[in-house]
């Protein structure tokens, strides 16, 4: 689909009402949204693409009245947790748009890990999917990740957001859609297969009317968008107020069978949590004696004590 050019974008809010102004021609739909067209691209920055004139998209914006309802949400009800979320964006976004990008996606995508975790490693929701990008245990496993009782590389914002790239190419090759792309990965593959048969249409926003449409997925772009839109320019939504969590700088270090992270903080002189959330795929806290060595994260500069540590414990087993 090609989409019209524009000059300029210019996304305003004025709360509890947000309004989008666009420059430019635009493109008028049934389903009474407006589709965005991307300004041209002239820097990248490790939170968005931007250019002088305003945020850049690499994902189609459609700004309707179910985008606006979600805006207004992030805006009054989920101000709080919108903002616990977007605080989390500056320590995650780095770590996630360059997979994404290395893997050919669009780097809005990224914004798919807001809306299902809020960017948490620790999230785990009522159908047992866990981690940022909120991966079931077989479409995991499907894609690489290794899951045990031990541990669980859905919580490894880079090893969950390499598979969840893989999902996304594989969805988005299959509708030629990253709207149903993104609709697939929520609902389903087969749901979706099975819609656009029955409806003769890949259109998403005429598939997400129909009375088979899951409301949850219904709401999954509009929420995205939303996101998206709040994300890239928080301080004209009234977001003026973050905390942004700075990146986790870390070394690795591959400690030895037995390794207990609490007992290991604790020789670091670091609080007794702090390996434990570097490492969030030990699911435990602890690598089994059975196996040989694991490579986790460490506060940078800690390596050195960490191996006095590892060898003591050699010793003592000795």
């Amino acid at each position: 689909m090609t989409y019209p050019s524009l000059n300029r974008l210019l996304i305003f809010s004025f709360a509890p009402l947000s309004l989008l102004l666009i420059g430019g021609t635009n493109t008028c739909r049934a389903d009474n949204s407006q589709l965005l067209a991307p300004p041209p691209i002239h820097r990248y920055g490790d939170r968005a693409v931007a250019d002088s004139e305003g945020p850049y998209f690499d994902l189609p914006v459609i700004y309707n009245s179910k985008v606006k309802n979600w805006i207004r949400f992030f805006q009054g009800p989920g101000r709080n947790d919108y903002k616990i979320w977007l605080d989390r964006s500056y320590r995650y976004l780095p770590r996630i748009t360059p997979v994404l990008v290395n893997q050919g996606l669009p780097r809005d995508l990224a914004y798919l890990a807001m809306i299902e975790s809020g960017f948490s490693q620790f999230a785990v929701s009522q159908a047992d999917a866990v981690g940022p990008w909120q991966f079931m245990k077989s479409t995991a496993q499907h894609y690489g990740l290794h899951v045990d009782w031990w541990i669980d590389e859905r919580r490894d914002i880079v090893k969950s957001t390499v598979a969840a790239a893989a999902y996304l190419n594989h969805l988005h090759h299959m509708f030629h859609s990253w709207y149903l792309a993104a609709a697939a990965y929520n609902m389903g593959e087969r749901r979706v297969k099975n819609l656009i048969h029955r409806y003769h249409t890949d259109n998403y926003w005429i598939l997400s009317k129909k009375r088979e449409f899951p409301t949850e997925t219904e709401q999954y772009i509009p929420k995205l968008i939303a996101a998206m839109l709040i994300a890239k320019a928080p301080g004209l939504y009234g977001f003026r107020d973050l905390s942004p969590l700075p990146p986790e700088r870390y070394d690795v270090f591959y400690a030895p069978g037995g390794t207990d992270l609490e007992t290991l903080a604790l020789y670091l002189g670091l609080p007794r949590h702090a390996l434990t959330r570097l490492n969030p795929e030990i699911v435990k806290g602890f690598i089994p004696h059975f196996v040989h060595g694991f490579r986790i994260r460490l506060p940078q500069g800690e390596r050195a004590k960490a191996r006095r540590f590892a060898e003591s414990r050699l010793v003592m087993s000795d």
